[in-house]
């Protein structure tokens, strides 16, 4: 498998100092979808977290052409970072790779017992605060979020033996959700789509079609809205995005059926809908999205946030777009199907934002080179 890190002298050395500028981009088109109404449940417990409306800040844009980073890459799905380290999940075969800004990558170890089918697989990747890695992956009995120790030194990775924190989450070869992310609070959340099963959505008994919250050890946070449940909001078809604004809020991406694919802003013990309604519906009890799109042009994935901006990653729409947390239900595209299709998206420790195609999972059209993960400036 050819895991070439393509670096010029120039990019090699801003994987981990500052970042190069590249002459400008074209200027990208704008989508401004109306604003949604959004209704949150009275019954909807407080948390530690709160819910408030998105604060002005400097938004960040994009300011060059993106950079090869690293191609060869077989169906990638998540990028973090690690004391600067990237560290990248395949999600077929299973590998954590470690990439060096010497112009290399190399696995770190497989996660034993992947069971990779359609969009199943060893999926997102999370760095805890004591450097352990923590990973999302699906095995015969449904999907699990394991904790490795990583040992060594960079250039020299392995991960350790894992600790199972939670396992058996409803897993299928669709709708197999797969993020998880650190929150600001320090607690571990975790996207679990609904496994094609619909009304799990809904039933709160189910950890299908939620968003969890953890602490670090895999308990239940006392805060949580439902005493002695990991579940922090439900009525979820496929979330696949985490991000939080500077003032802590919370905001996930969701792929819809055939309708609305969403952003929404995530309230503890809030219900979203699915599968009574889709997209911004207006109907008393639920939550609407913040912002939607239609599936072909958009399908968003992978979401970072940088300088009042978030960034979102879109596979069927083959695009990157960036909203501003002060005004969520506008964004505006970038590179359009100049990538194909995007999985996800980071923000490395130099500022760039990088960018981590998904061509090569069976659905996309790859390119020389494909997959690849490529860097490009932001200004702020």
């Amino acid at each position: 498998m050819d895991r070439r890190v393509l670096a010029a002298a120039a990019a090699g050395t801003c994987i981990l100092l500052a970042g190069c500028t590249a002459a400008p981009a074209p200027a990208p088109a704008t989508t401004s979808p109306a604003p949604a109404t959004s209704s949150t449940p009275p019954s909807a417990p407080a948390s530690s977290v709160p819910a408030t409306d998105p604060a002005p800040a400097a938004a960040a844009t994009i300011a060059g052409t993106p950079q090869p980073v690293a191609t060869g890459l077989k169906a990638p799905w998540s990028v973090v970072f690690r004391d600067g380290t990237p560290l990248v999940s395949e999600r077929n075969s299973g590998q954590v790779l470690e990439l060096s800004p010497d112009g290399s990558a190399r696995s770190i170890g497989t996660v034993q017992g992947v069971a990779a089918r359609g969009e199943s697989g060893l999926l997102g990747l999370a760095v805890g605060s004591q450097g352990d890695l923590y990973v999302y992956s699906t095995a015969a009995d449904g999907n699990r979020v394991q904790r490795f120790p990583v040992n060594g030194e960079p250039g020299s990775l392995s991960l350790g033996q894992p600790d199972t924190l939670l396992e058996r989450i409803p897993s299928a070869s669709i709708h197999d959700g797969g993020r998880i992310a650190f929150g600001p609070d320090g607690m571990l959340y975790v996207t679990a789509g609904d496994a094609s099963r619909r009304d799990s959505a809904q039933d709160r008994e189910s950890l299908a079609g939620k968003i969890l919250r953890m602490t670090p050890d895999g308990g239940v946070p006392a805060d949580n809205p439902y005493p002695g449940s990991l579940v922090y909001s439900y009525g979820h078809r496929n979330p696949q995005g985490l991000a939080w604004a500077d003032d802590g809020t919370m905001f996930a991406t969701e792929f819809g059926q055939n309708t609305w694919d969403e952003l929404n802003i995530i309230t503890p013990g809030a219900n979203y809908g699915w599968p009574t309604v889709e997209g911004i519906a207006g109907r008393p009890g639920f939550v609407d999205p913040v912002q939607q799109w239609q599936p072909g042009a958009a399908s968003p994935s992978g979401m970072a946030h940088a300088g009042g901006t978030l960034f979102l990653a879109n596979l069927r729409g083959q695009v990157l777009r960036s909203v501003p947390v002060s005004n969520p239900a506008t964004s505006t595209e970038h590179f359009s199907r100049e990538y194909g299709r995007i999985r996800d998206v980071a923000l490395a420790p130099d500022g760039r934002l990088w960018i981590l195609t998904n061509n090569t999972d069976g659905r996309g059209d790859p390119r020389a080179g494909d997959d690849r993960i490529l860097a490009v400036d932001l200004e702020w």
